[in-house]
């Protein structure tokens, strides 16, 4: 089963191919998806990356928990699985 990893505190410059290969060094990699702003279309400064093997996820995990990627010091951890919710339309910018 794969696990799913939560990167935070990233650089915005930050690429998926740089994450990607970052993780790869740790095993197979399934994914590496940065999140974006759906308003502006940039980087929220967080990722999620999925590694098909666990034990490469977890050496993955307690090696890059806290190293430099692109001058931000990455924080790294299990993603924890919740619930999404469907969000309700905004209002707010109709006037």
């Amino acid at each position: 089963m794969a696990k799913k990893i939560y990167v935070g505190n990233m650089s915005y410059q930050t690429t998926e191919e740089a994450l990607y290969s970052l993780f790869a060094q740790y095993g197979d990699v399934m994914s590496a998806r940065i999140i974006m702003d759906r308003d502006t279309n940039r980087p929220k400064g967080f990722a999620f990356v999925e590694m098909d093997d666990d034990s490469a996820a977890v050496a993955a995990i307690s090696q890059l928990d806290g190293r430099e990627l692109d001058g931000r010091n990455l924080r790294v951890n299990e993603a924890i699985a919740k619930e999404r919710t469907e969000r309700r339309p905004s209002y707010n910018n109709r006037y």
